[in-house]
C-alpha cells in the first residue's frame, strides 16, 4: 500500500488532474469516475488497490480538479473525453492496463478498449453499463431529452438530479446502511456542479449519452471477439444502471465473473473494502 500522489498534466492545452499510487512495476489500473464527480470518488479504495496495481485515476476535462474549458474550445462528448484520457495513458506510458468501468467511465473505458484492444489487460465493472437491459427507469427522463434535445422543459426535468438533495439521494438510494455514506461525497459533487458552466457540461453529456447506447453493439462485438478478463461487482439496487446490465456481460464473455452486492450505485462509498479486495484478487 503506497501513498497517493496528486498530479496535473497538460493535454491539448487542458490541465488534467489525476491521482496516482502504487509502483509502476505493478500491473496498471485506470480508474474512471462517474457523472458530476471526480477521482475523489475512489479515495477510499485507491490506497488498498495500490498494493496490487499501479493506479491512475484522472478527473475528466470539465470535472473535479481538471480544467473546465469553454464548450467552444472543447467538445463535451464521451468520444472526446476518451480522446483526452487516451492521450493521458500514452503520456504515462500505460502500455497494458486494467480499466475500472463506473457510470460515465464505462463509455469512456469501452471506447478505449475498442480502439486499443491490445492495451487492455481486463475490465472491472462497478455498475459500468454496456447493454440496454442495464438502463434503469430513471433513464426515461434522459431519453426524453434525446428525443427533444433543445426542449428546455426536458432539461429542467433533469436539473433536480444535480441539486444537493439529488446527489444525496443518488448516493443513498438502495443502500442498506445510509450511515456508511460520507456526506462529504455528495456535497463535493454538488459543489463541483455549482461552478460556472459545470451544469451545462453535465447536460451536454446526458444529451450525448444517446451515442453511447448506439455504440453498445460495437462494444459488445469487442467483448465477443477479444474475450477480455471481465469482473463485475454490481449494486443490485442501483437506480441508474439495473442489475440485468451486469448479468448481460456473460452473454458476450461467458467467463465473466459478475457478482451482485446489496447496495446502490456507489459501492465504492458503501463497500470500499469489498471493492478493493475483490478487484485486487481478480488481477491474475
Amino acid at each position: 500500500m503506497s501513498a497517493v500522489q496528486y498530479h496535473t498534466m497538460e493535454i491539448d492545452s487542458v490541465n488534467v488532474f489525476y491521482r496516482e499510487a502504487g509502483s509502476p512495476s505493478l500491473p496498471s489500473l485506470l480508474l474512471l469516475h462517474g457523472h458530476a464527480s471526480g477521482s475523489h470518488t475512489f479515495r477510499n479504495i485507491i490506497a488498498e488497490l495500490s498494493s496490487t496495481f499501479h493506479v491512475v485515476a484522472p478527473d475528466y476535462p470539465g470535472f473535479g480538479r481538471s480544467d473546465r474549458p469553454d464548450p467552444k474550445d472543447y467538445a463535451y462528448t464521451f468520444a472526446n473525453l476518451a480522446n483526452t484520457i487516451d492521450k493521458l495513458t500514452e503520456r504515462l506510458a500505460l502500455k497494458k492496463y486494467f480499466v475500472y468501468l463506473f457510470d460515465f467511465g464505462a463509455p469512456i473505458g469501452l471506447t478505449l478498449a475498442t480502439r486499443h484492444p491490445e492495451h487492455i489487460a481486463g475490465l472491472f465493472t462497478q455498475n459500468g453499463n454496456a447493454y440496454v437491459e442495464g438502463l434503469a427507469p430513471l433513464f426515461d427522463g434522459i431519453k426524453a431529452l434525446w428525443a427533444s434535445p433543445d426542449d428546455s422543459s426536458k432539461v429542467d426535468a433533469l436539473r433536480p438530479i444535480f441539486s444537493p438533495s439529488g446527489f444525496d439521494w443518488a448516493y443513498k438510494e438502495g443502500v442498506e446502511s445510509p450511515s456508511t455514506i460520507s456526506p462529504d461525497a455528495p456535497a463535493l459533487d454538488a459543489y463541483y456542479t455549482s461552478r460556472e458552466g459545470a451544469l451545462d457540461i453535465q447536460i451536454a453529456l446526458l444529451r450525448d449519452y444517446e451515442n453511447n447506447v448506439k455504440a453498445y453493439p460495437e462494444w459488445q462485438a469487442y467483448l465477443r471477439k477479444h474475450q477480455p478478463k471481465t469482473v463485475g461487482l454490481w449494486g443490485d439496487s442501483d437506480p441508474f444502471f439495473a442489475a440485468p446490465g451486469g448479468e448481460a456481460f456473460k452473454r458476450d464473455v461467458p467467463s465473466a465473473e459478475i457478482s451482485f452486492i446489496k447496495g446502490g450505485h456507489f459501492l465504492n462509498e458503501s463497500h470500499p473494502r469489498e471493492m478493493a479486495v475483490g478487484y485486487s484478487n481478480s488481477k491474475g
